[in-house]
């Protein structure tokens, strides 16, 4: 198994240098011990509080890509602290992420109240999801209902990639003219593959007529 190795103090202070030194040295022991091949040894300064770290960062979008699957730390205050530490244990969860620590000699131990604000947390994304995609499939069914057909519009659909990331103006104005607000025909074209939000398909429904204003203006 590939895993990352992370390292972590809270301040700038050069007496922090033996902390990280330390980390580093004890978590290559653990990696040899388990023989888990070290992807990569991350170290960095900042407080554990603030989830945005440029090195937590860098090591979830490593494990997002698959390049490691297990995560070594002194103990649970090195991945963070309070609300912090419970939303990137959340994140490692859902990918599947081992996490061991030198303190639990082996995978990190969870609290019952760790486990119980996790749990909450899987049980609201669940929730989320379940209701974004019942305003997709609702959107679907008002615009095929209306007459909308994907598979002619849609030409490109199968190609997916790049695409799919494009706003498609003309399906907008499409849905918009066959009532569809702003918020169905976002969750349609989500639907159909397209990352877009209501604010999105508003703008460029707005920025279309305003450029065909100015060329009348301009004739």
């Amino acid at each position: 198994m590939k895993a990352i190795i992370y390292c972590r103090v809270s301040t700038e202070k050069n007496t922090q240098d033996t902390s990280l030194k330390r980390q580093k040295e004890e978590l290559e022991n653990i990696a040899n011990h388990y023989r888990f091949d070290v992807l990569k040894i991350i170290e960095e300064r900042h407080s554990g509080f603030d989830v945005e770290r440029d090195g937590i960062v860098e090591a979830l979008a490593l494990f997002k890509e698959k390049q490691a699957d297990v995560l070594l730390i002194q103990d649970d205050t090195r991945l963070g602290r309070g609300h912090s530490k419970i939303a990137l244990i959340h994140e490692l969860r859902k990918m599947n992420i081992k996490v061991f620590t030198i303190q639990d000699h082996g995978e990190i131990f969870l609290s019952d109240a760790d486990l119980m604000v996790l749990e909450i947390l899987s049980s609201v994304e669940e929730f989320q999801n379940r209701i974004a995609k019942y305003k997709i499939s609702r959107g679907m069914e008002r615009a095929i209902k209306n007459g909308y057909e994907p598979h002619k519009n849609l030409s490109n659909i199968h190609l997916g990639g790049r695409e799919k990331k494009e706003v498609p103006i003309n399906e907008i104005i499409n849905l918009r003219k066959k009532n569809l607000t702003f918020q169905e025909i976002a969750a349609t074209l989500r639907g159909l593959g397209f990352d877009v939000s209501k604010a999105t398909v508003h703008r460029r429904y707005k920025e279309y007529y305003e450029e065909i204003d100015r060329h009348s203006t301009i004739q």
